[in-house]
């Protein structure tokens, strides 16, 4: 991967502490720590630690130029998230690829595994893409 085409961390992020790992033509791939601090009241990693690093996945999945100075933004206009297991390794790795779309719209799919190769959740996603 072209380093230059590494973005800053956006604010939540960094909050949550995931960051991009590789990004390519229809393709991205984003980690996150396995941390007390992102489970919920069972002791789980909440669902919404996996939506999120799915999400910005497949959003990158489809805004790769290979350009540092063209970039492309697109917003979340729908997504669907399964889970499917719990982590049993200490790293959330998800991978996700771009499916089709268009001029202003992106299809994506992803799945998000433990280094172990358990298999915790699967998303779908459509995103549009941002003016300017």
């Amino acid at each position: 991967m072209d380093e230059r085409l590494i973005e800053d961390s956006f604010p939540f992020q960094r909050h949550m502490g995931f960051g991009m790992v590789d990004w390519g033509p229809d393709y991205a791939r984003f980690e996150q720590p396995v941390s007390d601090v992102l489970t919920n009241r069972h002791g789980n990693m909440h669902g919404g630690v996996y939506a999120a690093i799915l999400d910005t996945a497949m959003g990158y999945a489809g805004c790769y130029t290979g350009d540092p100075d063209h970039l492309r933004m697109a917003m979340t206009l729908s997504m669907t998230v399964n889970f499917l297991s719990r982590p049993k390794g200490t790293r959330l790795i998800a991978e996700a690829r771009r499916t089709g779309g268009g001029r202003r719209i992106s299809f994506a799919e992803a799945a998000a595994r433990d280094e172990t190769g358990e298999r915790l959740a699967t998303a779908t996603g459509v995103f549009r893409y941002r003016d300017g």
